[in-house]
């Protein structure tokens, strides 16, 4: 079999099985079948011999020694790869070697300790290059990546009540051109901070995520549908009251939040389409004055929660914008 060369002649790996000559085809055995693991399906060059080894092992007539073959040809390859300082192919290859003696009564695979440690640095560095592709670089809340993937997943043979809420920062473009969007950003990190303390204390399995802009999402899990009015509500006050002046001197911020909830009769709906109704509701909630929170009470009736309940024209917003399709973005 040929491989690629990578800085002149390409190694030959040891694998106790006789390989064919360089460039031939491995050979034809009448009557065996070839077993492939679903580990080793990636590329193997420029490990020369791996591929012969694993064929001809594959055709021995006990599957645990087969087995037992084919893992000890992934951990020679792993070596080669790792004195090369090709650690993420090794990695591949390590791993082929695990899975196959995870298969049945194969003998362990022998781990050199250097390869170890940098099998465990790969493992470590994935890990946190999964975590930082789904955080956001500003506030270090979770992003909308993540929040789509939750949403997607989250009711997935459940029917448990899933409530989500946009919370809106009210004229925040107002706050960037006043004050510079050093502070923008500082009071958008603060308010992270406030909404991840609620959310905390009253639904530990919730999250906060960064929606887009200065609009964020809130993922309540299992809530009742008055208990999340209720955080939402003391999001918004506590957003309110809260002393800004650390941030920038005579500074006041205040939100706008949307609330929808799919409840256990809702059982087989998804979430995905559920953002689009809260949309709705955080647009009634800016459009009716905002610093409010805007939610459907049991009989479907719109309405804003707390000191904002007595406001005028509530429903006559919320038939504007359920009536008919509303495009772009709510009002600042």
């Amino acid at each position: 079999m040929r491989g690629s060369t990578v800085g002149g002649t390409p190694d030959r790996v040891a694998t106790g099985v006789p390989a064919t000559a360089a460039g031939g085809p491995p050979p034809e055995i009448p009557g065996s079948a070839f077993h492939q693991p679903a580990a080793s399906t990636f590329d193997t060059a420029p490990i020369v011999g791996i591929d012969e080894a694993l064929r001809l092992d594959a055709a021995a007539g006990d599957p645990g020694t087969a087995r037992a073959a084919q893992a000890r040809a992934h951990e020679a390859a792993a070596e080669v790869l790792a004195d090369r300082g090709d650690w993420r192919r090794a990695y591949q290859h390590l791993r082929a070697a695990m899975a196959l003696v995870h298969l049945g009564d194969t003998p362990p695979v022998h781990v050199p300790e250097q390869l170890r440690r940098e099998v465990d640095r790969l493992r470590r560095e994935r890990a946190e290059a999964r975590e930082q592709s789904r955080r956001d670089s500003l506030t270090a809340t979770w992003n909308r990546r993540y929040l789509d993937e939750r949403l997607s997943t989250l009711r997935d043979g459940s029917s448990d009540t899933v409530c989500v809420a946009l919370v809106d920062v009210d004229h925040f473009k107002l706050v960037n051109d006043t004050y510079g969007h050093a502070v923008g950003d500082a009071v958008l990190r603060t308010l992270v901070g406030l909404m991840r303390a609620e959310i905390d204390a009253r639904v530990p399995d919730g999250f906060c995520a960064r929606y887009g802009g200065e609009e964020f999402a809130l993922v309540l899990p299992r809530p009742a549908d008055a208990d999340a009015v209720a955080l939402c509500e003391s999001i918004r006050a506590r957003i309110e009251a809260h002393d800004w002046s650390a941030v920038a001197a005579e500074l006041r911020v205040t939100a706008s939040v949307g609330l929808a909830c799919l409840d256990p009769e809702d059982a087989g709906t998804t979430c995905d389409g559920l953002l689009d109704h809260v949309d709705e509701l955080l647009y009634v909630a800016k459009r009716t004055g905002r610093n409010a929170v805007a939610y459907r009470d049991e009989a479907g009736q719109v309405r804003l929660a707390g000191p904002a309940s007595g406001r005028r024209g509530v429903g006559a917003v919320a038939r504007a914008v359920t009536g008919t399709a509303r495009s772009g973005r709510p009002v600042d």
